[in-house]
């Protein structure tokens, strides 16, 4: 009861360096907030589009059935392939001809026999099309045209890599803010109050007893901090959501589901503890040297 008569009191009487170090703190969850739920999406969309790439093989004309069987088995056979799909030439007739409905004379004159059977592969790692391509090259006799966008492959797994890397550096700054703006708030807060605490020592308080308030007050600013920034933060992605689903379709950007802001809020305030308590231990234990 006295500790938070006393971490009070504090509050009370530098209410402008406190609303200062509370506004800080929720703008720094604010923004590590979104970009928690920025991070997220992205990493949704690019798991969506890892899973996503394909490669084409157009076969030659006149192959038998059990050719194809065994070119379906080969392709099977590579480690990481998620699904292959055989479009026959009728198929194949089929997709044109519902690409180009609106332009009849573009299917007019088109017959099943002009359009080359193929194989559309998905993958799970993108890195085994290069392998799947390398493989079938050399198959002149069966295989007429290999497509694979290489390039595109390439720049998305570099544009994943990237993502990942910034994120974990963003979030390491974020931290690394926070500590250093309660660090100096609490310090500036403790000078200020030199005075009493030399009273209080003089009285035979220890010197846990005066940094206690200190680190109890930078806790609070976390808490409350990671509370209201986390609050404002997912009020706002949850309010846009719809849109901003609709920008990134067919991906699911931001979840419907209340799993990712528990965990986000969990992880805020838990962040917040620790980060103002230790800051606020070492920036009042670095001014209290007497």
């Amino acid at each position: 009861m006295n500790l938070l008569h006393t971490t009070w009191h504090h509050l009370r009487r530098s209410p402008i360096q406190s609303l200062t170090a509370l506004l800080v703190m929720i703008i720094l969850f604010f923004l590590s907030s979104i970009f928690f739920y920025a991070s997220s999406g992205f990493s949704s969309v690019l798991k969506f589009y890892e899973t996503r790439p394909e490669i084409t093989i157009f076969l030659k004309d006149g192959l038998d059935t059990a050719t194809i069987e065994t070119i379906q088995k080969e392709l099977a056979n590579f480690s990481g392939v998620r699904e292959i799909r055989f479009i026959s030439k009728e198929k194949a007739l089929k997709i044109y001809q519902d690409q180009n409905k609106e332009n009849p004379l573009l299917t007019e004159m088109v017959t099943s026999s002009l359009l080359p059977a193929s194989f559309e592969v998905s993958v799970n790692d993108p890195l085994v099309l290069d392998q799947i391509s390398t493989n079938f090259k050399n198959k002149s006799t069966q295989v007429d045209e290999i497509i694979f966008q290489k390039e595109i492959i390439d720049s998305l797994l570099k544009i994943t890599a990237t993502v990942r890397q910034w994120g974990i550096i963003g979030i390491s700054v974020f931290a690394l803010i926070s500590f250093l703006l309660v660090f100096v708030i609490i310090g500036l807060k403790t000078t200020s109050r030199k005075d009493e605490i030399k009273i209080s020592r003089l009285l035979g308080a220890s010197r846990f007893y005066v940094i206690r308030p200190f680190v109890f007050e930078g806790t609070i600013y976390g808490l409350l901090g990671a509370f209201i920034g986390t609050i404002l933060s997912s009020v706002l992605v949850y309010l846009n959501r719809t849109s901003i689903n609709g920008f990134f379709q067919p991906t699911l950007f931001v979840s419907d589901s209340i799993i990712p802001l528990i965990s986000l809020s969990l992880l805020n305030l838990s962040l917040g503890i620790v980060l103002g308590s230790i800051a606020a231990y070492f920036g009042s234990r670095r001014y209290i040297r007497f």
